[in-house]
């Protein structure tokens, strides 16, 4: 990959003087870029491996960033991406790969909560954005990742996965296979209301973790929602489970020591506070449901996680052999937690709803 080139290929303020790796996703490869002109800029390798269309992506991104834009009420920034010389917000280089480029912002990124302000915060910024886009037409975005958030059809997939065994691993993973086929009705109950017209269809983010929520290195409010690569038609139910799935697990979502996994109640009413508090457009099922938002996608995750086990780590990055399979067996143990605790979540919304 020539990122010199890639750097030359859009428009920007100065001269590229370093630049550094940046960073901590599992699936673009990124670089923040200093010029002599004292401008920051990020610069973005896309995996065309995940990303299939990658002027999709860009389309979609463009879209909902200016519309962002012209809607804000300042309560957070909205990203700014740089064109090309030919006008676009993606250039293809000599040797088919992509690459996008924006502006810097300055702020802080936690792989977890530091204090129970800071998930707040970040409940408040998704929150924000979602709201932002409540009239935005979802319909006429690209589903850039087909059925992304679709369980069923994710089910599906891992069915292949556990049947073909391309790695050779599925013997190694007997246990976590059972436990997942035994949810896959229950993970389905929110893509069966979507398609029983008992969800409202909306602009989402899909990635909601709190390291995609820049934070004022001070007072650690939301500064800016990052990361907009799955920017998608979806459910409000799939932001606000991913959230609850990465903030409020009491461990990383690769520690192996599955006795400190749990769902961290405390943590789940502290974004679901600042969730409801920031989309008020909400649907009675939309907020009855954000429970099993949480389940659902711990268990949908789990089944991700465990089929890029079986097909040899093809989709996220690894750092060990069993990288995936960790990870699988601890979203299982925190879906586990998870479903025991139902109740008590429902208790929570209920709570916070008649505040």
């Amino acid at each position: 990959m020539d990122m010199i080139k890639a750097v030359h290929a859009f428009n920007f303020d100065g001269n590229p003087v370093s630049c550094q790796e940046f960073g901590s996703g599992h699936i673009n490869s990124t670089y923040k870029i200093f010029t002599d002109t004292g401008k920051v800029y990020v610069l973005q390798h896309i995996n065309k491996y995940v990303f299939k269309s990658p002027l999709k992506v860009m389309e979609n991104t463009g879209a909902v960033t200016n519309y962002l834009t012209e809607h804000t009420d300042g309560k957070c920034q909205v990203m700014h991406f740089m064109t090309t010389h030919s006008g676009r917000y993606c250039h293809r280089d000599e040797q088919g790969e992509y690459w996008r480029m924006y502006d810097y912002i300055r702020g802080i990124c936690l792989d977890a909560p530091q204090c129970d302000e800071d998930l707040y915060q970040s409940a408040l910024a998704f929150g924000w954005f979602q709201e932002l886009l409540k009239d935005f037409p979802a319909h006429t975005l690209h589903e850039t990742i087909p059925n992304f958030h679709n369980t069923p059809d994710r089910y599906r997939q891992f069915e292949e996965s556990v049947e073909d065994d391309l790695a050779g691993r599925a013997a190694d993973a007997q246990e976590e296979i059972a436990y997942l086929m035994s949810r896959k009705a229950l993970a389905s109950t929110l893509q069966n209301m979507l398609e029983a017209d008992q969800l409202p269809l909306r602009v989402t983010h899909n990635d909601t973790k709190l390291n995609n929520v820049l934070l004022d290195e001070e007072t650690h409010k939301c500064v800016c929602v990052l990361d907009l690569d799955t920017v998608m038609p979806g459910l409000s139910l799939y932001d606000f489970g991913d959230a609850i799935r990465f903030g409020a697990s009491t461990a990383a979502e690769d520690e192996q020591d599955l006795s400190k996994v749990k769902l961290d109640l405390h943590l789940f009413e502290v974004y679901a506070k600042g969730y409801l508090e920031a989309v008020p457009s909400l649907t009675e099922n939309e907020i009855k449901m954000l429970p099993m938002g949480a389940l659902t996608m711990t268990l949908e995750v789990a089944v991700r996680f465990l089929k890029d086990y079986l097909d040899g780590d093809l989709y996220f990055k690894t750092k060990l052999p069993d990288h995936n399979l960790i990870r699988a067996r601890n979203q299982i143990a925190l879906a586990a937690d998870m479903e025991k605790k139902l109740p008590e979540m429902e208790r929570i919304i209920a709570k916070l709803r008649s505040k």
